[in-house]
């Protein structure tokens, strides 16, 4: 994307001709009268901006916006109306995710700042899926280098990371989130036990049932974790997956006891691969389950301990993973 294309959307030609006039000279305009016509220019052009009217026959413009945001999420979507009830805002915003509402009539110079600050918001947003990725490969031999000091330092977690990781990742995939978005989860996954590296040993390797103290210094084991990943700001939301991973959909998670949808979406994912990878891990205290088992075994506590939706998700992916555990020595994750 050059990150200079606006389709402007309005069934009234004076409309149209005025957003015409006020970005001709800076930006590459295209414009229609037809909601239906404009999602066939979508198909054949690389638009940045969209900027939709409200009232318009055969579609309205929350419905044509919500079909642009299926098409491309990153397009930027500006709906622009007559009326000011608030419903109709919280429906376009619901629907089709705008990110501005702009309300008739206005002046050149109010919408020439929207658009403007709406491109510099996705250049950002180009810019930061570039230096997320970047991030990957700059980080990716000390990464590892840390996952393997961990798997050395408990020989019942090893691979451990990389399969936490390798799950989440397929999930994430089948959410269809943003490349940013599941570089993001699959770091988390590698990073999100980091922590245990400040375990005493003496905790890590016994074999009988832990105390009360003992639990809760294997709980500090996040907060070791994000400690260790501060000093890296460019994981600023990768911290907060490994933050929450485990905390629990009904509340009873440790460190906040924050509650659902509360909980970031990156932190219920791993926290759904972890509990399943711990369950098909041997431990010196109790044999592994099956795969199957442990599939099962998760889905009793949708609801209570994960997200339901995320697990019938994780249910869908179920058949890659199954394909994929025995190799998982060999499984060096990639996007």
């Amino acid at each position: 994307m050059d990150y200079n294309t606006i389709l402007i959307v309005d069934d009234e030609t004076d409309n149209l001709a005025l957003l015409y006039r006020i970005f001709r000279n800076k930006y590459t305009i295209l414009k229609t009268t037809s909601p239906i016509e404009g999602l066939e220019i979508l198909k054949n052009n690389n638009v940045n901006i969209v900027i939709s009217d409200h009232k318009m026959p055969v579609m309205d413009g929350i419905e044509f916006l919500e079909n642009v945001a299926k098409y491309n999420s990153d397009i930027i979507r500006i709906l622009v109306t007559a009326f000011s009830d608030a419903s109709i805002l919280i429906d376009s915003i619901n629907r089709a995710s705008i990110y501005q509402y702009v309300k008739k009539p206005y002046n050149p110079q109010e919408m020439t700042l929207i658009v403007e600050q709406a491109m510099e918001y996705q250049q950002l947003k180009k810019d930061n899926n570039i230096l997320v990725a970047d991030l990957k490969d700059l980080f990716s031999g000390t990464i590892m280098a840390i996952i393997e000091a961990l798997d050395a330092k408990d020989s019942f977690t090893l691979g451990r990371s990389r399969r936490v990781a390798f799950y989440a990742l397929k999930i994430a995939q089948k959410l269809e989130l943003s490349r940013e978005e599941q570089i993001q989860i699959e770091l988390a996954g590698l990073l999100h036990d980091i922590g245990m590296i400040g375990i005493s040993d003496d905790i890590l390797y016994k074999t009988e049932q832990l105390t009360s103290e003992e639990y809760s210094q294997i709980k500090e084991h996040v907060q070791h974790g994000v400690k260790i990943l501060s000093e890296i700001k460019q994981l600023k939301d990768v911290i907060e997956i490994v933050r929450y991973h485990h905390e629990k959909y009904d509340g009873s998670g440790y460190p906040l006891g924050i509650v659902g949808d509360d909980i970031p979406l990156g932190a219920r994912i791993i926290a759904i691969c972890d509990t399943f990878d711990s369950m098909i891990s041997y431990r010196a205290y109790r044999p592994a389950l099956t795969p199957y088992e442990a599939l099962n075994k998760i889905k009793t506590l949708s609801y209570t301990q994960f997200d339901p939706n995320l697990v019938q998700i994780f249910e869908e992916v179920f058949p890659v993973i199954i394909n994929e555990i025995k190799n998982y020595d060999n499984l060096y994750l990639k996007i």
